[in-house]
């Protein structure tokens, strides 16, 4: 299949780095600006290292106090900003809180200055201003060019390693700073404790402890440089109250060992006009020794261009998994669809397989890969089921590290939003039961028996968000918890899956148990109202109560109109309980159409006018199966409508491209799956919902070697209904289709038209899956 090759992706000034391959399609800046939460830096496939700059220094907060433009900053870039900081080592995906921001670099020449200035008085700091005109960026490779000193900047990474390459223009009191203050959601005394040690003349090591997020962060290093230097030193921004006999040296001037609180320190290089100085610098959350055998093993005796080019290729090869036809847009948001599902979660551990583990522990990896930043409330609704389909091993990997974090939590839990070896309890459920359950269901190794032991232990913590009530009561109680319906419905869910695996595992007794909680989900259910609604201790429903307010209503992030559909693995028993399938098909319609006044999300972080569909918010992710529900009743037709609606005007080619936080790759992954036709509406199940496919062709290579090929020839915005299917050259009337039949290899063909085909789909045996027929 003849691939269109482009010449110009990368929009507002971001130009390619290349033009051969796949590479060329991805558009780093989207989602940097607004929403997407991205950043546009370097990083290898699901590398620790991200090396992207950061364009201001928002603190978190300010004596305790929240400060509401850091949220802009979850990444550390904004593509409206106007000056760089500084270029830092690690930062998070497409996320709605965050951390890290570690070990900043930046060059500099001229007059020395050691703080970072304002984005308003940029000449009182070190940071630069800087032209999006010089700015190129594709997968593994950023560059710019800091006006205010002369320097072109390059950045590439391996996955431990970031490698620079500061061309001097200007080469006269050449500095590098390096900032251990620095940090993204920063605060005062965020920094426990930093060292450097000045090994030799080329050669630097050190670590800092921080306290964010993660809650106790180790980032060790090794910073290795193509040149020596020349003088070196110091400041502690935080005097030290006792420093011992430390205090018979001159400790902020070529003194090799430096520890501090507020360390930020230079190093100055001879460097003549023109001249580049490259440094590597290597991570570890284990030693420096190990940092050291990290930076040995990916970079030893490679220059910039050479690494740059190694990574490259390995992006090519990941960029290949799938190949497509459309237009020139269209292929952009794919393929840096597909570039941000690589990037988290992230691989957590040294080359030789030692790694931090939860209890902060030195562990070794044992024929596996450890991997951390695992967001799971959002993950496992599309990313990992993306991953059981692409990248198998490494899902298998990725749950064999939740179980290593099961074993080594003190709580007995499988990991809630698991960040650098700490857990942070981001966000509500226990979501790593979904990811064990579908890994476990389509075939994945996973070891059934601790993996439900895990289970049963994550899903029992009595002081976990409610738990303890929601065994005793079969829901959360609102006058116990103000998310209480959101929870209940997740929790149902969860013990779902737990029900699959156990069912399939042949423990009957743990099988037998959580089938009964999985349907807990209708405790919460008005019949009268035909809404999931807040219910006190006593039984008693919340009074007043809105179906579109999003705050006080028992609801976390989102209203009870979006919620209300999160049953997807009873979707049967749903509609039963909105009334029946005439008013299950209304409530869905009017969720797309109808006008939500600004006051039910003006106050809303991460909500805006532009996310919005009706009422339906895509860019949260408690609705991202919602369109596929259509499927149950009798109007399948109607998913085929809204997920192109969905795909054209939540996913642009533009710096404001994405309509709400990427999320570590899930509203990356649900734009894939949606591209090729079907979507995991209830992991845990080994079935996917069709709707429609977005592109004329796609060829998809397996996790297993094999082939699938999706074909609509047709495929438009007007001609966007399935008049019919063939699997294999054999008609296929089913509206799911199994991950056994997809991932034999093959070929699905949809024949589209410009009209609904509504007698497809309707029969009770072409249905997809669902726990009961409906009857309560």
């Amino acid at each position: 299949m003849k691939r269109l090759i482009l010449s110009s992706l990368c929009m507002f000034s971001c130009a390619l780095f290349a033009q051969s391959g796949l590479t060329d399609y991805v558009n780093p800046i989207i989602g940097t600006n607004g929403m997407g939460h991205t950043f546009p830096g370097a990083c290898a496939p699901f590398g620790i290292v991200q090396l992207s700059p950061d364009t201001d220094t928002i603190p978190q907060n300010v004596n305790g106090a929240y400060q509401k433009k850091v949220y802009e900053y979850c990444a550390g870039y904004q593509h409206r900003d106007k000056t760089i900081v500084g270029f830092s080592h690690t930062h998070l995906s497409g996320t709605g809180h965050s951390d890290l921001g570690d070990v900043l670099i930046m060059p500099t020449v001229g007059k020395l200055m050691l703080n970072p200035g304002t984005s308003d008085h940029p000449e009182n700091g070190y940071r630069s201003n800087y032209s999006h005109d010089t700015e190129k960026c594709t997968p593994g490779y950023y560059e710019v060019v800091l006006d205010d000193y002369d320097i072109k900047a390059q950045l590439t990474a391996t996955e431990r390693v970031g490698v620079h390459k500061y061309t001097f223009n200007k080469g006269k009191d050449a500095h590098i700073i390096l900032d251990l203050i620095h940090g993204i959601y920063n605060y005062d005394g965020k920094t426990l404790w930093s060292t450097i040690r000045v090994e030799n003349d080329t050669l630097i090591t050190g670590y800092r402890i921080t306290n964010g997020w993660a809650r106790t962060n180790y980032t060790y290093f090794a910073i290795s440089l193509s040149k020596p230097i020349k003088n070196y030193g110091y400041v502690d921004k935080e005097r030290v109250l006792y420093s011992g006999f430390l205090r018979k040296f001159d400790l902020n001037h070529n003194f090799p060992e430096i520890a501090g609180r507020k360390v930020v320190a230079y190093f100055d290089f001879d460097m003549a006009d023109k001249e580049s100085l490259e440094l590597k610098v290597a991570l570890s959350a284990v030693s420096t020794d190990g940092a050291l055998k990290n930076l040995k093993a990916e970079t030893a005796g490679l220059d910039f261009d050479q690494l740059a080019e190694r990574t490259k290729a390995k992006w090519e090869e990941d960029l290949d998994l799938i190949e497509a036809e459309g237009n020139n847009d269209q292929l952009a948001m794919l393929y840096t669809s597909l570039y941000h599902t690589m990037i988290n979660p992230s691989i957590y551990m040294d080359v030789d397989g030692q790694y931090r583990g939860l209890d902060h522990n030195i562990h070794q990896a044992d024929g596996f890969t450890n991997y951390t930043i695992f967001s799971l409330w959002d993950t496992y609704r599309a990313l990992h089921p993306l991953f059981n389909v692409l990248h198998p091993q490494r899902n298998a990997d990725m749950v064999e590290s939740m179980l290593k974090h099961y074993e080594q939590s003190v709580h007995k839990a499988l990991p809630v939003w698991s960040l650098m070896g700490n857990e942070n309890w981001c966000m509500i459920g226990y979501h790593a039961v979904p990811v064990l359950a579908d890994t476990y269901v389509k075939g994945g190794n996973v070891d059934a028996s601790k993996a439900i032991e895990a289970m049963v232990s994550s899903s029992t913590l009595p002081y976990y968000e409610g738990v303890k009530d929601y065994m005793q009561y079969g829901y959360v109680p609102f006058d116990r918890n103000g998310s209480a319906v959101s929870v209940t419905l997740e929790y149902a869910y969860d013990d779902w899956t737990i029900y699959q695996m156990a069912q399939k595992a042949g423990n009957k007794k743990v099988a037998d148990e959580y089938a009964k909680r999985a349907l807990n989900y209708r405790n919460v259910f008005d019949r009268d109202l035909g809404w999931a609604r807040p219910k006190y201790k006593n039984g008693e429903w919340k009074k007043n109560f809105s179906l579109l307010n999003t705050h006080g209503e028992g609801f976390i992030e989102g209203n009870s109109w979006n919620y209300s559909f999160y049953v997807p693995h009873d979707v049967n028993g749903l509609i039963t309980a909105m009334g029946g399938d005439k008013k299950f098909i209304s409530n869905l319609d009017s969720l797309f159409v109808m006008e939500l006044p600004a006051k039910y999300y003006e106050n809303t972080e991460d909500v805006t006018k532009e996310g919005l569909i009706g009422n339906y918010v895509h860019g949260n992710e408690p609705s991202h199966h919602i369109a596929y529900l259509y499927a149950w009743s009798s109007q399948p037709w109607k998913t085929q409508y809204w997920v192109r609606e969905i795909m054209n005007r939540m996913y642009k080619n533009n710096i404001d491209g994405l309509c709400g936080n990427d999320d570590c790759g899930q509203m990356s992954a649900w734009y894939i799956f949606t591209a090729m036709g079907f979507y995991p509406v209830c992991p845990g199940s080994d079935e996917y919902v069709l709707g429609a496919p977005y592109l004329p062709y796609m060829k998809v290579k397996l996790g297993n070697g094999k082939i699938f090929e999706i074909k609509a020839p047709k495929v438009s915005d007007k001609n966007r209904y399935v008049k019919s299917v063939k699997l294999n050259g054999k008609n296929y009337d089913k509206m799911y289709l199994s991950h056994e039949d997809l991932m034999n290899g093959g070929e699905i063909v949809f024949e589209m038209s410009s009209k609904p085909n509504k007698k497809r789909g309707i029969s009770s045996e072409t249905k997809p899956y669902s726990m009961t027929d409906g009857k309560f």
